[in-house]
């Protein structure tokens, strides 16, 4: 998802990748092709964890970490990164220092 930092409006919805039972690929430099096509300054990114469990795991800890700083360089603000579970509740690395 992109988002104008100024006016906080959203400028496209993307889905960056499709994975199996234990995973998925996740490329940052798809990520931020959306967000620069879109014109943004800003990003918020969003997975499932279908198990339930809200807490990040090492690897999507460390590819937040990744992307915010791929992000830097294009002056591509990460604003948030969400793990959403089928119960309705999520985890905001970005409320949690994280991000």
């Amino acid at each position: 998802m992109s988002i104008g930092l100024r006016s906080n409006k959203v400028l496209g919805i993307a889905s960056i990748s499709k994975g199996g039972i234990t995973g998925t690929v996740t490329d940052v430099r798809v990520i931020l092709q959306y967000a620069n096509k879109a014109n943004s300054s800003g990003i918020i990114i969003c997975h499932n964890h279908s198990s339930g469990n809200v807490q990040p795991s090492e690897s999507d800890i460390t590819i937040t970490r990744k992307i915010k700083k791929s992000g830097i360089v294009m002056d591509i603000q990460l604003l948030d990164h969400l793990i959403i579970v089928p119960e309705g509740n999520y985890y905001s690395m970005g409320d949690e220092g994280i991000v």
